[in-house]
């Protein structure tokens, strides 16, 4: 058997669709397509140096990885490399090739400390302690059934609060930004982000392909973005929601749950069958929103640092 690793092809089809497919597979619970490939590799920050990388056998591509450096974080040196192998596919030596080759380009470009996501399951882990990583925070990947499953009907909208789609904010999406730089600065994470690029934000949430404006939801208060649900599609049936929260000074009062609910009902009413997001484990107020939904665990990441050197 013939295995290489080397740079996914920009403006290759074949190539997205193939990484696409290999990313559903190892992880169906995230939504990939070829266009969102594409777009992601093309459109990457300069200063991230993002790269795709495949593990092709004979011919065939049977590895993903997504590398490249944290620019955003106020610590230098951080990078990330996340690897998936087709599950049919596992056992041939991919996966040690394709971290080396990422682990090799990211210390040629000054990283010091290197995170990747492994599934939680013996040999994921075992793979990763065994080339030196160790284990740090988790996150929940988590599947709600909009056709058979039980979905709570709508909370009561409280008075002085105006539930509206994304699409009302096409001529000007700033407010959501701002809403959305406030809530993920107090997302749980092992990588600080400073979160200012207004232009970046545009092209990487606002404009990306699996974006849903139609089902992203937000709950206004006297005029003001107070708490949103940002909601992804690809395309099908499936349904995804990228980024829940509430300003600061409106938490605890059922906003976010409010949005998203929200956002899920309208899902279903427009035929989407499955609803996914993402949880990390120590975010205990937006576990116990998405347990009230019924969504349920799908699997289990576990985030895994080496320092390079």
């Amino acid at each position: 058997m013939a295995l290489i690793v080397r740079a996914l092809r920009t403006g290759d089809s074949h190539d997205a669709e193939a990484f696409a497919r290999v990313r559903r597979a190892a992880l169906p619970f995230m939504l990939a397509t070829a266009d969102s490939v594409a777009f992601d590799l093309a459109q990457a920050h300069p200063e991230a140096h993002f790269q795709m990388l495949v593990a092709e056998a004979d011919g065939e591509i049977i590895g993903t990885a997504q590398t490249g450096l944290a620019y955003d974080s106020p610590e230098p040196g951080q990078a990330f490399a996340n690897v998936y192998v087709d599950p049919e596919r596992q056992g041939r030596g991919a996966g040690s090739l394709i971290l080396r080759t990422a682990e090799e380009r990211l210390a040629a470009l000054g990283a010091t400390t290197v995170y990747s996501w492994v599934l939680d399951a013996p040999a994921h882990r075992a793979f990763a302690e065994k080339r030196g990583y160790r284990s740090s925070r988790s996150a929940h990947f988590l599947r709600l059934d909009l056709v058979n499953g039980p979905l709570p009907p709508l909370p009561e909208v409280p008075a002085g609060v105006e539930l509206r789609t994304g699409e009302d904010f096409a001529d000007d999406p700033r407010p959501l930004f701002d809403l959305d730089a406030e809530t993920m600065a107090d997302e749980p994470s092992d990588i600080g982000v400073e979160f200012v690029d207004y232009a970046h934000w545009l092209t990487h949430t606002w404009r990306h392909p699996l974006f849903d404006r139609a089902l992203t939801t937000v709950a206004v208060w006297d005029g003001r973005p107070v708490a949103f649900t940002l909601a992804r599609g690809d395309g099908g049936a499936r349904y995804g929601s990228v980024m829940t929260g509430t300003a600061r000074d409106h938490r605890g009062l059922g906003l976010a749950k409010l949005a998203k609910a929200a956002s899920l009902h309208r899902a279903r009413a427009a035929g989407r069958t499955e609803a996914f997001t993402g949880n990390d484990t120590g975010n205990g107020p937006m576990l116990a929103i998405n347990r009230w939904f019924s969504y349920e665990v799908g699997a289990t990441e576990v985030r895994y640092v080496r320092e390079l050197g």
